[in-house]
């Protein structure tokens, strides 16, 4: 099958961020965080829940950079089957 013949309707995965297992891991604060890179406390705990529909460059900018991690350690791809077991 080419990607020209994929079906609209199947599940390929979600995307999920590991920004709540960081921070614990580092002992930072979600205020910290927002305090320091200006990001309204709202929008990062949509990130923080994977309640988010886009994904904003910037702010994924921002974290790494903040975090000293590469995009990989931020976000994570969870595919189908395991989604379901989530």
């Amino acid at each position: 099958m080419n990607h020209e013949e994929l079906p609209l309707d199947t599940d390929y995965g979600k995307l999920t961020f590991r920004i709540e297992q960081i921070l614990k891991e580092r002992g930072i604060s979600k205020n910290q965080v927002c305090k320091a890179l200006d990001i309204p406390r709202a929008n990062f705990n949509r990130y923080c829940r994977d309640e988010f529909q886009r994904l904003d460059a910037g702010l994924i900018c921002k974290l790494c950079w903040y975090l000293d991690i590469g995009v990989g350690e931020l976000i994570e791809y969870v595919r189908p089957k395991d989604a379901a077991a989530q």
